[in-house]
This record gives C-alpha cells, sequence and structure tokens, in this order.
C-alpha cells in the first residue's frame, strides 16, 4: 500500500504542477483585466482592488473586438461547415469503398498532412490574389478548408473503416445506393465522430494566425486572434484593455474545453480501436 501512495503522489505532483502552469495564465490575464492602468503600474501581480469591467467593454466596443468576434464566428462556421461536408464524404469513400487508385489517393492525402503551411503560403498567396480572394471571407474558407481537410478525412476514414461491413451490405440488399448509404446509414453512425471533428477543426480556425493574416490583411475583416495580436502594439501603454481583448479570445475555447473535453478527446481517437 505504500508503494502504491507513493506512486500516486510522484504522478500527482507533476500533474498538478502542470495544471497549475496550464491555469496561472488565465487568471493572470483575467486579474489584470479588472484593473486600471495606474494599480497595474503600481503592482502588476497584486490581485485588483475591485472588478473594472470598463476595459472589458472598452476592448468589446471602442477597441473593435465586436468585429473581430464576428468575423471569428462567421470564417469559422462556414469553414467547419464545409470540412464536415467534404470530409465525410471522402472519409466514407476511402474508408469503405474500394475503387482503382482508393489507396494512393489516400497515401497521398496523409502526405499532405506533412506539409507545413509556411512552404505553400507564398505561391497561395499569390494564387488567392490572382483570383481576388485576398479579403474576402470566401478566400479564408477555402484556405481553411484546403488546409485542415487531409487531417479531417483521415480521422473520419479511420472511423468509418470501423463500422462493420455487414451493416453497409444490409442496407445495399434493401435497395439502398451508395449515396443512400452515405446518408441513411453512415453519417448517423458517424455523428460522434464528426462532433469531434467539428469541435477540433473549430478550434483550429479559431485559434489561427498566420492564415489570417495572410488571407485577410485589411483591419475591418481581421480574425479574433489576428485583432488581438494588433492589440499589442496599439495599447502597449494600456496593458488592461490588452489583456481584455486577450480574455475576449480566451473565454470562447475555454468553454469549448470545458462542455466538450470528451469530444476533443474522442476525436484525436478516433477510429484507433475497433468495434
Amino acid at each position: 500500500m505504500s508503494g502504491t501512495r507513493l506512486t500516486k503522489w510522484v504522478v500527482a505532483i507533476p500533474l498538478a504542477a502542470l495544471a497549475l502552469a496550464t491555469v496561472y495564465p488565465l487568471v493572470f490575464t483575467a486579474n489584470v483585466a479588472m484593473k486600471t492602468r495606474r494599480e497595474y503600474v503600481l503592482d502588476r501581480f497584486a490581485p485588483a482592488d475591485s472588478l473594472h469591467w470598463a476595459n472589458i467593454v472598452k476592448a468589446w466596443t471602442s477597441v473593435g473586438m465586436s468585429r473581430y468576434f464576428l468575423n471569428s464566428v462567421i470564417v469559422v462556421a462556414c469553414s467547419v461547415a464545409l470540412l464536415l461536408l467534404l470530409g465525410s464524404m471522402a472519409g466514407f469513400a476511402l474508408g469503405r469503398l474500394r475503387f482503382r487508385g482508393s489507396s494512393w489517393l489516400f497515401v497521398g492525402i496523409l502526405a499532405a498532412l506533412f506539409i507545413p503551411f509556411q512552404v505553400i503560403m507564398v505561391p497561395l498567396a499569390r494564387i488567392m490574389a490572382g483570383t481576388g480572394l485576398i479579403d474576402t471571407y470566401p478566400g479564408l474558407v477555402l484556405v481553411y478548408v484546403a488546409q485542415f481537410l487531409p487531417f479531417t478525412i483521415f480521422l473520419l476514414a479511420s472511423y468509418y473503416s470501423t463500422v462493420p461491413q455487414e451493416i453497409i451490405d444490409a442496407a445495399r440488399i434493401d435497395g439502398n445506393s451508395v449515396y443512400g448509404v452515405y446518408r441513411r446509414i453512415m453519417l448517423p453512425l458517424g455523428a460522434p465522430a464528426l462532433l469531434s471533428v467539428g469541435v477540433l477543426n473549430a478550434l483550429f480556425c479559431w485559434n489561427d494566425v498566420l492564415i489570417s493574416l495572410l488571407m485577410m490583411p485589411s483591419a475591418e475583416h481581421r480574425t479574433l486572434m489576428v485583432g488581438v495580436t494588433s492589440l499589442r502594439g496599439q495599447y502597449s501603454d494600456d496593458i488592461p484593455t490588452f489583456a481584455s481583448g486577450v480574455l475576449i479570445a480566451a473565454v470562447p475555447v475555454l468553454v469549448v474545453y470545458l462542455f466538450l473535453q470528451r469530444q476533443i478527446a474522442d476525436g484525436v481517437t478516433a477510429g484507433s480501436t475497433k468495434g
């Protein structure tokens, strides 16, 4: 028993330290956001004397975080919807159907996962500029879909490959076409995987800075994360306002992690087990 307790403490102490290191920056940011500029200059680490909500109101209204927030919601919603639609179709085809070249196609999709975005960003920007899609919602949505579609197809194909073949055969005997099997059988069965992959893609798109900064250069079309990075230069002498912007950007992600952490974990391991 003593050895078991010692093992538990050996595991618990590093995990507690990791949890503290993860939570402290958020607590520190929230504390700074609640301070006045004078309180921050006097002691940045001391607890705020009172909840000073004016900084968050200023960041939301005067600084333009509300507009950036709306831009992110529009782009993320459209990107995730397209990713799930295209990814579920391709995942079903590559996971359950067998056609000439399907194995090589799947290998090519896997290979795309190993190409860093920095390698293709310059030619991509030239192509998007030539088609007039720079600084537009459709342009950013298309780039997000192209960037995260291989990951989506890989996870959904892995999940669909675990569906018993007998279910598909029974649906075909009942007269369903391939599209009917996809719509009536695979989509309902794949709902847990679709939810998990949708949450992961939403977090990827929401937290992105590089792609959004490249595709949306104007201040009017900035996404939330790009807007937050721009605050650091504009409000270098008003750290509480900058911290308020960071807090506004972090709260949605924190809420998603708190309420959908199981789906996020399931998405990472989708298709890793049979049954």
